[in-house]
């Protein structure tokens, strides 16, 4: 049995509202006979499983068989530039003492890149060795998106190959990813994408729908932050056309939370967009609910290039893990995977007129939409179910220490 830290400065359960990707592999490794530590800060809309008050701005405690220890860091996608920054700070500070106190293996899960420094510490000081999960590519993706502090995007790019070049091994969320890893140096790096909660989302689920959702309506839901790199603005133009049109067969519904949602809600209602719901973050249970009682899922980003190959949306796994067909306007991966699957449309990034074309479309074939939904859980069952997904994570820590990965069966 090896003693693995693993730092996630964003971990939730299934009781949250965000990804759980660090919570499915943390429960895989301990299942493997590791003994996990998982490192936290405090995410808006994440559920550590963790109750009770902060002692010392710190509490701890076992959740599914690892054990967690959250210090009280608050960060949300909100936040200023300068305040997410020096959240990140006092979390790669705060993670330092465990990090050098003797751990068979450090996991960096990087979004935020700094996550990497208290692992390269710890392998200089100790001899500690890491496997560092590439969640973003930085500083490609703040670049793409306009960052142009030059000392900023240098540091950057020092930390990400440094990451890279000392890792024991990489993990990539996508093979673009995977090729920035290798270009850095890395000497092991393998794909391990985003994976499908089957037993959370899927045609077993009761179906829950918003009061203001007509029985005619079909939902085209879009469940993630609300950024300026997500693009909504396209999805309220799509509406507009929609409600232009007198098309009343399909109603938008924005799950979630984020610094452009504010001017998103004033434009809908400034435009008498009443074919467009805005709901909270909802935790993922009851998210579960909500798809399962809607017939599209939306995959929506910014017109941004790098987009393509860089990324790797969760909300895209729920999506299929549900047995939606999927709408998208994201080249690349995403759209070969649909393509390649049979199971969602994807239209140029910029296309409102597409894209609600595209929803018309959908709405008005129900049996081909029955089609693709099909193809989608399929495709979650053989290609994405995130417990086989999870086994490869482990190999690939325990590839890392050093020694030949055991062989044990992927459980729910």
């Amino acid at each position: 049995m090896s003693r693995i830290l693993y730092l996630h400065q964003h971990f939730s359960t299934p009781d949250g509202g965000t990804a759980t990707r660090s919570y499915a592999h943390a429960r895989a490794l301990a299942r493997a006979g590791h003994e996990v530590t998982v490192a936290t800060g405090r995410y808006a809309g994440a559920e550590t499983g963790l109750s009770g008050p902060f002692r010392l701005s710190r509490r701890d405690g076992e959740v599914a068989g690892f054990r967690v220890v959250e210090w009280d860091i608050p960060y949300e996608g909100g936040m200023s530039l300068g305040a997410r920054a020096l959240a990140f700070a006092r979390y790669a500070l705060r993670a330092l003492p465990p990090a050098l106190s003797g751990h068979d293996l450090v996991i960096a899960s990087s979004t935020p890149l700094s996550v990497a420094v208290p692992a390269l510490l710890a392998k200089r000081l100790r001899g500690t060795p890491f496997l560092f999960e590439m969640r973003d590519p930085w500083p490609e993706l703040p670049r793409a998106l306009g960052l142009r502090n030059r000392p900023i995007l240098a540091a950057m790019e020092a930390l990400a190959g440094a990451a890279c070049r000392e890792a024991s091994g990489v993990v990539a969320l996508s093979e673009g990813m995977a090729e920035l890893a290798r270009a850095r140096g890395a000497r092991r790096v393998e794909v391990i994408g985003q994976g499908c909660d089957l037993d959370l989302f899927g045609p077993h689920i009761p179906a829950w729908r918003p009061e203001e959702a007509a029985s005619h309506e079909a939902l085209a839901v879009y469940a993630g932050a609300h950024g300026n790199s997500n693009g909504l603005g396209l999805l309220l133009e799509a509406a507009a056309r929609l409600r232009a049109a007198g098309e009343a067969r399909v109603r938008i519904v924005l799950v979630g939370q984020g610094p452009a949602k504010p001017a998103l809600m004033r434009e809908a209602l400034r435009r008498g967009l009443r074919n467009v719901s805005f709901l909270p973050p909802l935790p993922k249970r009851e998210l579960a609910r909500l798809l399962a009682g809607s017939q599209i899922g939306l995959l929506c980003l910014a017109p941004v290039g790098e987009f393509a190959e860089w990324t790797a949306p969760n909300k895209l796994m729920d999506f299929l893990a549900a047995g939606l067909p999927v709408l998208s306007n994201l080249p690349g991966a995403a759209a070969r995977l649909l393509e390649e699957g049979e199971c969602g449309v994807t239209v140029d990034p910029r296309d409102a007129e597409a894209l609600a074309a595209a929803l018309v479309r959908m709405a008005a074939r129900p049996a081909e939409r029955l089609k693709m939904a099909r193809a989608a859980r399929d495709m979650a069952q053989r290609r994405l179910d995130r417990r086989l997904l999870a086994a490869r994570f482990v190999a690939a820590a325990e590839t890392a220490l050093g020694a030949p990965p055991r062989a044990f069966e992927a459980t729910a």
